[in-house]
């Protein structure tokens, strides 16, 4: 695959590449870069884990990228996810690789690394320090967000070593190519000045956008990176996160009372999984059955023009519900009954539901 077409492949699902140049001169020297996104083992898999992950990771090994899956226990215990107990945390880390499984990722072409393992020798500590020296208190507490905390939100002096940890292990896998959401922007813009100062290879940023909570967001705050981080979908927000093992009845009610003004489409949630998840890679026309009463079968081109007609008021909220409701089935249901059928996830799966979910 050349390089443009590897640049496209990766420029499809980016909300924001930093910077586009240095990426292509990756490409251009390197045939196999290394990539990561990084997870806190931290309870059921939402959909934006399971779907939008899965599809950007395969197309990032399409590109010819070798892809580093960071299950980051000794963060979720800093961050006190599922009470701050490792084994807890752990059982929910090799729950996350059968998610990956069952949504169609082969873990034999990615390599699978645990914090806990990257983290044992002196070396990684070593590293941790100069980061540390590297980068201001300030900047420091600035970094929270990254945690799913506001700015200003520490709960325990422990929690300061997370952004600078973050950085490290960027250095430490390592990595050319940071593949992360946008919430984890402030990390890896650290992480480039840190490698200007001790210069250490400066990792490029691929970030995807957030998949929005059922709540949905006022307008407005999409201009703002910071004010999408309070209204994404999260694993320890029931109410704002469709699961990777809902039922299509659990679907249809998630759905049915998602924020969905008519005529509305930014801050719609169902607008945002429609553009990043559900008619992403869709070449065929949109097709929504209604009851001829309610203006029979509608049809779209594309996502922009279903967007048109939305704004325009030809389409009922009601009726884009139903649509958004049985396309995730289709997405969910493979999943779902990959751990119906798979022994050893199932009991993963089942321990995890048993844990209490902590923020």
């Amino acid at each position: 695959m050349d390089v443009e077409t590897k640049l496209e492949l990766v420029k499809g699902f980016a909300a924001e590449i930093i910077t586009e140049p240095e990426l292509r001169s990756i490409f251009e020297t390197n045939d196999h870069p290394a990539a990561y996104d990084g997870f806190e083992p931290s309870g059921i898999a939402p959909i934006h884990f399971g779907l939008l992950r899965a599809r950007n990771l395969k197309k990032m090994i399409e590109a010819g990228i070798h892809f580093k899956l960071y299950l980051a226990d000794y963060f979720a215990f800093l961050n006190d996810k599922l009470g701050g107990d490792l084994d807890n945390i752990r059982h929910a880390g090799e729950y996350f690789v059968e998610v990956w499984k069952a949504c169609g990722v082969d873990t034999g072409k990615v390599e699978i690394v645990w914090a806990k393992d990257l983290m044992d020798g002196i070396d990684y500590w070593d590293r941790f320090m100069r980061v540390g020296k590297a980068i201001t208190l300030e900047r420091i507490k600035r970094a929270v967000t990254i945690m799913g905390r506001k700015e200003g939100e520490l709960i325990s002096a422990g929690q300061l070593f997370y952004p600078a940890m973050q950085v490290t292990d960027i250095f430490q896998l390592p990595v050319d190519i940071c593949q992360l959401g946008m919430d984890q922007r402030r990390a890896n813009v650290l992480a480039r000045e840190v490698s200007e100062k001790y210069k250490w290879p400066k990792p490029a940023a691929v970030h995807h956008p957030l998949v929005l909570g059922l709540q949905g967001m006022p307008p407005g705050k999409s201009s703002n990176p910071d004010g999408i981080i309070e209204y994404k979908m999260s694993k320890s927000n029931p109410k704002s996160a469709i699961y990777m093992h809902d039922s299509y009845e659990e679907i249809k009610t998630k759905v049915g009372s998602a924020y969905c003004p008519e005529r509305v489409v930014e801050g719609n949630p169902l607008f945002n999984y429609l553009e990043l998840i559900l008619l992403k890679d869709k070449k065929e026309n949109i097709v929504i059955d209604r009851p001829q009463k309610f203006g029979g079968r509608l049809e779209a081109a594309d996502y922009n023009e279903l967007v048109s007609v939305y704004k325009a008021g030809k389409l009922h909220p009601s009726d884009l519900k139903s649509f958004v409701a049985d396309l995730l089935e289709e997405e969910i249901r493979p999943a779902r009954e990959y751990f119906e059928k798979n022994k050893r996830a199932k009991e993963l799966y089942e321990v995890v539901k048993k844990i209490k979910i902590t923020k």
